[in-house]
């Protein structure tokens, strides 16, 4: 019987594959049979990677890649092809909060730098557009593929101390909506574009705002973990799962969703 879950063999790009978040899917991906493509603008932590990743499967490559470069990311694709033939699977992982877009507690929005809020727009909106295009051309001309996109819990309400993220994620939401119905459309049902939309983890990006220098939790923690029933943060390895569901021929008859993975943060009203 076929494993409608199974992502065996597939080739499948993950952005930002350096971080926590894209090395554990990546990872994932790897595990199930995948053959992983990790794209990382710091080599350091690219090489990292792919070098841990060895010790569980040979089906890995990497590249320095700057996802805001249409010339980078179109020489990559290239590669990747003359290699294995198809690009299956786009996970677009690159993004995150810039520091100097998040306002600190004293400060409003009319303190914001507007330079700040260009590189977040510009990261989160085009860092995911950009790799759609390119990696997304090859899925059309294929006639299949599957591409899965990072929102935020920040596009269902608004979320302090964050505009320009939010803002940009918000752009995401529509944009794979919009993508989805393109593609579904214009090269056939072989081809999903969805979207994940993380509830709260705790890594590198936002330790700070949520754990104080003694390991407490912060104002902002308690304050998220009162609205997420679960009444805890997640494991970044509870989303991994969800992309793989998305990636395999189970999810074949979903394309332009957004997929909140956030322990019921989003429907809970708090009262």
């Amino acid at each position: 019987m076929k494993d409608i879950f199974s992502i065996k063999n597939k080739v499948a790009v993950i952005t930002g594959g350096g971080g926590v978040l894209g090395g554990d899917i990546a990872k994932n991906l790897l595990k199930a049979g995948a053959k992983i493509v990790i794209l990382d603008i710091r080599k350091e932590n690219l090489d990292n990677k792919i070098s841990e990743f060895k010790l569980i499967g040979r089906e890995i490559i990497g590249f320095v890649c700057n996802v805001l470069s249409l010339k980078n990311l179109n020489e990559i694709a290239m590669k990747i092809v003359k290699k294995w033939g198809r690009i299956d699977i786009l996970v677009n992982c690159a993004g995150g909060n810039v520091p100097g877009a998040t306002l600190s507690c004293d400060q409003t929005i009319f303190d914001m730098k507007i330079e700040d809020w260009e590189k977040v727009i510009a990261l989160n909106q085009n860092g995911t557009v950009y790799p759609c295009l390119i990696f997304g051309k090859v899925m059309s001309e294929q006639k299949e593929g599957s591409i899965v996109n990072i929102s935020s819990m920040a596009t269902y309400s608004a979320i302090t101390r964050v505009p320009g993220y939010s803002v940009a994620k918000m752009g995401i939401n529509i944009f794979t909506q919009w993508l989805a119905s393109e593609l579904a459309n214009k090269f056939g049902d072989g081809i999903r574009v969805n979207a994940i939309a993380p509830g709260f983890f705790i890594g590198d990006q936002n330790r700070a705002v949520l754990i104080n220098s003694d390991g407490t939790l912060t104002r902002r923690s308690k304050k998220i973990l009162e609205k997420t029933p679960m009444g805890r943060f997640g494991n970044i390895s509870e989303l991994s799962g969800v992309v793989q569901f998305l990636c395999s021929q189970a999810a074949g008859f979903i394309t332009g969703v957004i997929l909140p993975v956030d322990g019921g943060f989003s429907s809970f009203s708090g009262v």
